[in-house]
């Protein structure tokens, strides 16, 4: 068996151990040991990919198993350096989440069980070489999510829950109607996606089949106006599926748009990139406009996290080396940031048990830890040089900014102020609810869990910031292969 297909192994394993679990100390047992051997099975990969590839770009440590013929369908595995940070960025967040929800009140064995089937799909999903496969590991990441928001969600929980279920299967339909069309269009004789990528599919064939998959797999990007279904599902979900919703799970929309639709149809890409550019820049500034009228504190990360993965899809679109590369890196950056937002934002709830921020102030005096990291968090989103948010996004607009004409440099500019808005919601907020008057309440600072789930968030986010150096060159050379070459 391929060494890969542990990453899915894994959650499957501690889906056993927590069914055999009789208490709760044993359910932590396993969530806790679980959780360390993805972690540590995801670093490993990164130096074993370096080592084998010297740094390259192709897919490597490939397996391939025959699943059903008649379709061609495989097991199809391997890693390029793009995914191998997708892995290790689902590994740390799905660690960090397990003690984010280390006191979960109420049914956590079953809470726990999904979470793990949702990590399935997640890990699942980064390391599947073929189209089938990988949208059955899709729609197993989404199918949790109903119950983990419906049944342990706060506020308007059903509603989120039914409203994220519907829109995110409606894209699944556009995605599978993509990927069919993809595989009968190319007369292929494999769903492998790096195979059909060899292959010269015909110009209409591509120009009918990639609106349908790019925005299958992009309202899972939050792609403007199909983002709707993110603030609400975001809001009403409990902490530690917060974290992996925003964190990873949106990245599934993000990773599926380069991987699928921009990589097997470029033509069409090149050629109808121009529309999609137009909504993604407007999910940038709508996100970020959002946010800054919001009260309620996930609501304010929630639209941060569409102006954010706006970004994302919007360099993909561009198609040039380095804002693609930008592209994966904010897709790094933002998965770490918003997973520590909320889980900051979790934390601080459950201690004044509201998420209105006109109801807070003062926090930094009663909760220190929480805040200093909390005002951390608030100078990586708004693009702090040193943290990771800045790296990420000025490697988006720099090679966004390579395209020379009036259009793409137009709507770089527009991108680009979002920083400014950002600037605005990040520094009232911190102002509002940290440097205020005391209200007197006597609140506790955060427990040992919560610290360590914090500080891997923090350093992860510092460490991209300051030395992104190893982390770009080997995503810049898998984006050279997967896409330069083949224009």
């Amino acid at each position: 068996m391929n060494f890969l297909s542990f990453f899915v192994l894994i959650p499957l394993l501690m889906m056993l151990g927590l069914w055999a679990s009789r208490s709760i100390r044993q359910m932590r047992a396993v969530m806790t040991a679980g959780a360390s051997a993805l972690l540590a099975l995801a670093v490993a990969l990164v130096f074993l990919y370096r080592g084998a590839s010297g740094g390259g770009a192709g897919m490597l440590f490939t397996d391939s198993r025959v699943w059903y013929e008649p379709l061609h369908i495989h097991y199809a595995v391997g890693v390029d350096g793009i995914s191998v940070f997708m892995l290790l960025l689902s590994a740390v967040i799905v660690f960090t989440g397990v003690f984010a929800s280390w006191r979960m009140p109420e049914r956590t064995k079953e809470f726990f069980l999904w979470y793990c089937l949702l990590s399935v799909g997640v890990f699942g999903f980064f390391i599947s070489l073929d189209l089938f496969t990988m949208f059955m590991f899709y729609e197993v990441a989404l199918i949790p999510m109903y119950l983990l928001i419906g049944v342990w969600g706060s506020g308007r929980k059903e509603y989120s829950a039914m409203k994220l279920t519907l829109m995110l299967m409606g894209g699944s339909t556009l995605i599978l109607m993509g990927i069919l069309g993809i595989y009968f269009g190319a007369g292929a004789a494999t769903m492998n996606f790096t195979e059909i990528a060899a292959v010269d599919i015909p110009l209409p064939v591509q120009q009918l089949f990639f609106p349908l998959t790019f925005v299958g797999f992009g309202v899972l990007g939050a792609l403007f106006p199909f983002h709707t279904w993110s603030p609400d599902g975001h809001a009403s979900a409990p902490t530690s599926v917060s974290m992996l919703h925003a964190g990873v799970l949106m990245k599934l929309g993000g990773y599926g748009c380069f991987r699928i639709a921009v990589c097997l149809m470029p033509a069409a890409a090149a050629g109808q990139s121009g529309f999609f550019l137009l909504l993604t820049a407007a999910g940038v500034i709508y996100g970020a406009f959002s946010a800054c009228v919001q009260t309620d504190l996930k609501y304010i990360n929630a639209y941060s996290s569409v102006s954010h993965c706006s970004l994302v899809l919007f360099a993909i679109l561009m198609m040039t080396r380095t804002a693609t590369t930008g592209a994966v890196l904010q897709m790094l950056s933002h998965g770490l940031m918003t997973a520590l937002f909320f889980a900051l934002i979790g934390m601080i709830y459950g201690r004044t048990h509201t998420r209105d921020i006109r109801q807070m102030s003062g926090l930094m005096k009663t909760m220190p830890f929480l805040s200093v990291c909390y005002v951390l968090a608030g100078l990586a989103n708004l693009g702090l040089p040193g943290l990771s948010g800045f790296v990420a996004e000025m490697t988006i607009f720099t090679g966004s900014f390579e395209l020379n004409d009036p259009f793409h440099r137009t709507l770089t500019v527009v991108a680009a102020a979002s920083i400014v808005i950002t600037a605005v919601y990040i520094l009232r907020l911190t102002g509002k609810i940290l440097y205020g008057a005391d209200d007197g309440l006597k609140l506790t600072d955060a427990t040992w869990d919560e610290r360590l789930a914090v500080i891997c968030l923090i350093v992860a986010v510092a460490g991209l910031g300051l030395a992104p150096w190893g982390i770009s060159g080997m995503i810049s050379d898998s984006v050279w292969n997967a896409i330069v070459q083949l224009k």
